[in-house]
């Protein structure tokens, strides 16, 4: 059985950083097999990948400055994909896309048999992404919505990464962001960050951000400490947990559809409350708190309810943890 032969698509506006993403990141990685690489170039920035480059990395690049050259497979194509994989037999292929193409055609093409897309990464020019969020949402978000890691460099200070956070993840919650400075440092992620208001009283986590929350939540305790936070969940209880306790819980995936799980922290019930039905969905409004919760854990966060009345279940029946 031949092995299948990877593809990697790196997408984004034009001088928006993709060239810099092949060179210093996608063709570091580990997984990225010995023997050539067949890089196709739909476009031309700033950056360019000089002859040495290519030798030393045993590359080889295609330019294409037409969508309709990538899509036939007859004698009318100037450059057919299938005689791309027939002609040079590479190891992986690399196709740095042209930003104002879309994405979804590229991802439509029948490619030659033994291809087969692997991973799709995009860069954003910070300097320009307010801009784009203004007035080019849907171009941009478009070329975004399958990329599963995507870098906005050259962000200056004060860019809305809490902004474009929110507005990517209601197309793409899967996606990991890193964003970088003018200086090319990764800037690490703060409370602004966060797409709910942590200095809000209470904190409203809306459906698609517990997991977010969940994960920010044991991270960094300091930041809910006593707080009250507010979201839907549905009403849990783990073998061995005690009926004056449950746990409101979410379906997360962590990283693929065979792994979705309940998520929660444990709840402790006040006398007022009569009864809590499980598997029954909820909005709460609960204190954080962090302390042991033996025999469960040593420490951990512990929530104590304060409010809580039935809800409809979410739209999206699980959540992510990114």
């Amino acid at each position: 059985m031949m092995e299948p032969t990877p593809v990697y698509i790196c997408t984004g506006f034009l001088d928006s950083g993709k060239t810099l993403l092949v060179k210093d990141t996608l063709m570091e990685q580990e997984w990225i097999e010995p023997g050539l690489t067949l890089l196709i170039l739909c476009e031309e920035g700033e950056e360019e990948y000089s002859k040495e480059y290519l030798e030393e990395n045993d590359m080889v690049l295609l330019k294409i400055d037409n969508f309709e050259h990538l899509i036939g497979f007859d004698e009318h194509c100037l450059i057919p994909p299938r005689k791309m994989g027939k002609n040079y037999h590479p190891a992986q292929v690399v196709i740095e896309y042209n930003g104002m193409w879309k994405l979804e055609d590229l991802l439509q093409l029948k490619y030659p048999r033994k291809w087969q897309i692997q991973g799709i990464y995009s860069t954003v020019n910070g300097t320009t992404l307010d801009m784009y969020l203004k007035n080019m949402r849907n171009m941009l978000m478009e070329q975004l919505t399958e990329s599963e890691l995507i870098i906005i460099n050259r962000c200056p200070e004060g860019v809305d990464r809490s902004g474009f956070r929110r507005a990517l993840k209601v197309q793409n919650p899967m996606a990991q962001l890193i964003f970088e400075g003018m200086d090319g440092k990764i800037i690490q992620p703060t409370a602004e960050d966060l797409p709910f208001d942590i200095k809000g009283n209470p904190i409203k986590v809306e459906d698609e951000d517990f997991g977010i929350w969940y994960v920010d939540a044991y991270d960094h305790p300091d930041q809910y400490m006593d707080k009250e936070i507010e979201f839907v969940a549905q009403a849990f209880r783990p073998k061995g947990m005690k009926n004056d306790m449950f746990v409101p819980v979410r379906k997360i995936m962590t990283c693929c559809a065979d792994d979705v799980r309940l998520y929660g922290y444990p709840c402790k019930i006040p006398k007022a409350v009569k009864e809590i039905q499980m598997q029954k969905w909820y909005r709460v409004r609960v204190r954080y708190s962090f302390e042991p919760t033996e025999p469960f854990a040593p420490e951990q966060p512990v929530l104590y309810l304060m409010h809580i009345e039935p809800a409809e279940a979410p739209e999206q029946d699980y959540v992510y943890l990114g």
